[in-house]
């Protein structure tokens, strides 16, 4: 078999698997897609080699097998978790390194799902590894997941807007993410991978209808409450 053609059968493998992780984690649109975009656009900016940038596209796709492959009830139950099943939880990163290596992803997009809810501060999961100690492309993901997934709507927690989103990852800089990719993050120009899925309020007859994109404590969207 020619090698495009074992790459075009790949993707269809990986994209089909992503779709079908975004339904189970039930995301109001394609987050996977969307991310392996945003993740490009970083490495860009940080002029990763076109292997990386492939190893990290593929991450992106498939950085929540693990959650899905778990099948846990409790990721789409609107409501905080327990304790017990963020320990639990914390566990997908290694259950999707070994599953994405079953379906033939490179090594490197292994360890970078492996790494992708590492801290910048240690203060991740699964090896609390920290600064650069973590690879550049699984602190890229790290950004780029966050954001993606805080500005769509989830069962237990509404979208943010585009420019609370911007906020909230400003915020976080030095503590869960890297500055310098938060910095390139925010320095991308006009796309729509990140354009907000957020409803605004309005306001019909001198009455407000609040629709998804109320501000909420920002331990909300961190990386341990999903």
């Amino acid at each position: 078999m020619r090698p495009s053609i074992q790459k075009d059968i790949e993707r269809e493998v990986f994209l089909r698997l992503a779709g079908k992780t975004d339904k189970f984690e039930a995301y109001s649109h394609a987050h996977a897609e969307r991310l392996a975009t945003l993740v490009d656009e970083i490495g860009k900016v940080f002029n990763l080699a076109s292997k990386d940038r492939h190893s990290l596209r593929v991450a992106a796709l498939l950085h929540d097998l693990g959650e899905a492959s778990m099948e846990r009830d409790y990721i789409k139950r609107a409501g905080s978790l327990t304790d017990e099943e963020r320990l639990d939880l914390a566990r997908h990163p290694i259950i999707g390194e070994s599953e994405v290596a079953k379906i033939g992803a490179d090594r490197a997009a292994q360890l970078i799902i492996r790494w992708h809810h590492e801290w910048w501060n240690g203060g991740g999961y699964p090896d609390a590894l920290r600064r650069q100690e973590i690879p550049l492309a699984a602190r890229i993901l790290r950004v780029a997941d966050s954001y993606a997934s805080i500005t769509d709507a989830r069962p237990f927690r509404p979208a943010m807007t585009e420019r609370e989103a911007r906020q909230h990852v400003a915020d976080w800089a030095g503590i869960e993410f890297d500055p310098k990719i938060v910095r390139a993050l925010l320095s991308l120009g006009p796309l729509k991978e990140l354009e907000s899925f957020a409803v605004t309020q309005t306001v019909t007859n001198g009455e407000s209808h609040v629709g998804l994109s109320l501000s909420r404590e920002s331990e909300l969207f961190s990386s341990f409450t999903r």
